[in-house]
């Protein structure tokens, strides 16, 4: 999608209540399963918050709730993703300083030859 659009779509749907707007996820759910050209991006904790917010929106609670939960939802994965960039950091300044303490094995000196009697 350029960009032009992309924009012109995101000050249409910030007008919107969010019960609206879930009517609209509706529909581009139902066009993305129709049409099937490429899976949706995101991790475990996407579609972990999407398999919520669809429960919620079918046991017909308050769109207040399901934003709410949403929106928590979404700064848990956040943080999670801040925690697992914050450890591959610490792996990584771990291996390198590992790499730079590990002793280079020292070439060995020729063999000096046997002193001749004499």
């Amino acid at each position: 999608m350029n960009d032009l659009l992309r924009q012109r779509l995101l000050r249409k749907l910030e007008t919107l209540p969010d019960e609206r707007a879930y009517q609209i996820l509706d529909y581009i759910e139902f066009l993305e399963s129709k049409y099937a050209q490429r899976s949706a991006p995101g991790g475990i904790l996407a579609k972990i918050t999407e398999t919520v917010e669809d429960t919620m929106r079918a046991a017909r609670l308050p769109v207040q709730a399901i934003s709410g939960t949403a929106t928590v939802m979404d700064s848990a994965g956040r943080i999670m993703k801040g925690l697992a960039a914050a450890g591959q950091a610490v792996v990584d300044e771990a291996v390198k300083v590992a790499g730079s303490a590990t002793p280079k094995p020292e070439t060995p000196a020729p063999p000096t030859p046997p002193a001749t009697p004499g």
